[in-house]
């Protein structure tokens, strides 16, 4: 029977190219962007993998993902100080070091499990550990605390001819196909048939049908003359300011555009109104002048109370009337807009829990509002990584987005580019235009090809009116995206497990066989 693979790499040279695939890996996303890279260190992640013992896979897995999330979500320290980028980066990390582990034994058992069969080695292997990835992936994006899908395979992708697959597969399906296309590759080069070319089909034939098959089409069903305005105010949570300031802002750079025609709606991003509107009547009546003057809603964003719960709401704002439709953040931000499990995380970090005072609570509205004849689906800042809010809104109708977030906090890092990628990716997944505005930038009309056609640039204030062109219809990723990413799942997991348990039978009818074979009073040693 086959042996099991050995390690390429001894182990004291695997561990810095685990470190170095992390950073390499990084390298592939915004800000950077090289996203040929992404693919380079999701090879490196699988070559240490190969062989390894399962505690060795864990420590490859385990030093990958430190390297690539501290680098990544840097971002972070920047307010906070290390103990949150510590605390994140190093949480993520194990699901990396359980994902390597699970590949690590997919390269062992599923060759011994279905030997002599070269489909296996170059389509099957490669699917199985292309599957357990997008595993790892579903998992960071549930747990703990409702998870943190940042860092996504597909989110180096927004900019590269990738991209257009996320609107047939979505963002963990386009995800798999990057490391089955990886995987496949290391398998060819590992069996070193150069000369037969039907190796290499199963790597190439994917690559050429996810760079080649157009994004999945949407039907044209007219524009909306959109005004999105970044105030670049005092946002950020250590920002000195009274209240009023971030309005007062959002006020100033909304002037230019009060004489603009023909406005349909106006978007301000994520925190642009520091007063709440609903429980104050100077504060409703500016918003009720803009909206007169400009006979058009408003697409507001501000901090209301229920009772003793606070959320972050966006209200569709009409002037004489006031909010006609509230959406509340549905992912608050674990330790940054609430702390789960207070007491037991003031054992550990009581200067910085004691920061966050007051806790949102998640909200429970659909995410869609009513822009005179259509429909627009929202998001407020991290929302933008939940799968099932972007799809809650085309499902309920939405021929647009807006994305409103606040990047104060991380000015002048990555997260700001990183988080644009993800809205990119999000309008070519839905078929839809993005209006992603932001508090201080970098914020982007983008239409549902992905292609930029209006922005404006970071910490500096100003205003766009476009005219976005909405589009109606669903794509497959919508449709069937809980189906594709489940699938994914839960076929890689099983193959796993069946492979185990072909592997180990086989490895026991191999120790009978050789023992009946040499005779009584003699025996041979398992196939390691």
């Amino acid at each position: 029977m086959p042996e099991s693979p050995r390690p390429l790499l001894p182990w004291w040279a695997a561990l810095p190219v685990a470190a170095i695939g992390g950073w390499v890996y990084d390298l592939g996303f915004p800000d950077v962007g090289i996203w040929p890279l992404a693919f380079v260190g999701i090879a490196l992640a699988l070559l240490v993998s190969i062989g390894r013992s399962s505690w060795g896979a864990v420590l490859m897995g385990y030093v990958f993902g430190a390297t690539f999330y501290l680098v990544h979500v840097s971002w972070t320290s920047l307010y906070l100080g290390p103990v949150p980028w510590l605390a994140l980066s190093l949480l993520e990390s194990v699901f990396l070091a359980v994902g390597i582990l699970a590949i690590a034994l997919a390269y062992r058992w599923v060759p011994r499990a279905w030997p002599g069969r070269p489909w296996v080695r170059l389509v099957a292997l490669p699917a199985i550990v292309a599957g357990l990835w997008t595993a790892r992936e579903v998992a960071v994006g549930t747990i703990p605390y409702g998870g943190f899908p940042w860092g996504r395979a597909a989110h180096s992708q927004s900019l590269s001819p990738f991209a257009e697959a996320v609107s047939w597969v979505g963002q963990l399906g386009l995800g798999f196909l990057m490391v089955f296309i990886v995987a496949a590759l290391i398998e060819w080069a590992r069996l070193g048939r150069w000369r037969d070319l039907r190796t290499i089909l199963p790597a190439a034939v994917t690559t050429l049908v996810v760079v080649l098959v157009p994004a999945f089409p949407t039907i044209a069903a007219g524009d909306l003359r959109v005004a999105s305005v970044q105030g670049n105010g005092p946002a950020g949570y250590f920002d000195e300011r009274r209240p009023g300031d971030i309005l007062a802002a959002q006020l100033e750079a909304t002037e230019p555009i009060l004489d603009e025609p023909d406005i349909d709606v106006v978007v301000w991003p994520e925190g642009s109104v520091d007063i709440d509107p609903t429980r104050d009547p100077s504060t409703a009546r500016l918003l009720d002048r803009i909206g007169e003057h400009l006979d058009a809603p408003l697409i507001v964003n501000t901090v209301t109370v229920d009772g003793e719960d606070y959320f972050n709401t966006s209200l569709n704002w009409v002037a004489g009337e006031g909010a006609v439709e509230r959406y509340s953040k549905r992912h608050p931000v674990p330790f940054g807009e609430y702390i789960p499990d207070r007491d037991f995380y003031m054992l550990f970090a009581p200067d910085l829990i004691s920061l966050i005072q007051r806790g949102y609570t998640p909200g429970t509205e659909p995410p869609v509002f009513d822009i005179g004849t259509t429909k627009a689906g929202l998001a407020i800042c991290f929302d933008v990584i939940y799968d099932e809010v972007i799809r809650e809104g085309a499902l309920g109708g939405a021929e647009v987005y807006f994305l409103q977030t606040n990047n104060a906090d991380f000015r002048g890092t990555d997260e700001n580019l990183q988080q644009l990628a993800i809205a990119r990716l999000r309008a070519i997944e839905t078929g839809r235009p993005v209006v992603n505005i932001s508090t201080v930038g970098t914020s982007q009309v983008i239409e549902a090809d992905g292609r930029t056609i209006d922005e404006l640039p970071a910490a500096e204030p100003g205003a766009m009116v476009t005219d976005v062109p909405l589009r109606t219809g669903l794509t497959p990723a919508v449709l069937l995206g809980p189906w594709i990413d489940g699938g994914i799942t839960i076929l890689a997991l099983a193959a796993l497990v069946l492979a185990g348990v072909l592997a180990r039978r086989r490895a026991r009818s191999g120790v009978v066989a050789a023992e009946t074979a040499s005779g009584p009073g003699t025996s041979a040693a398992p196939d390691a």
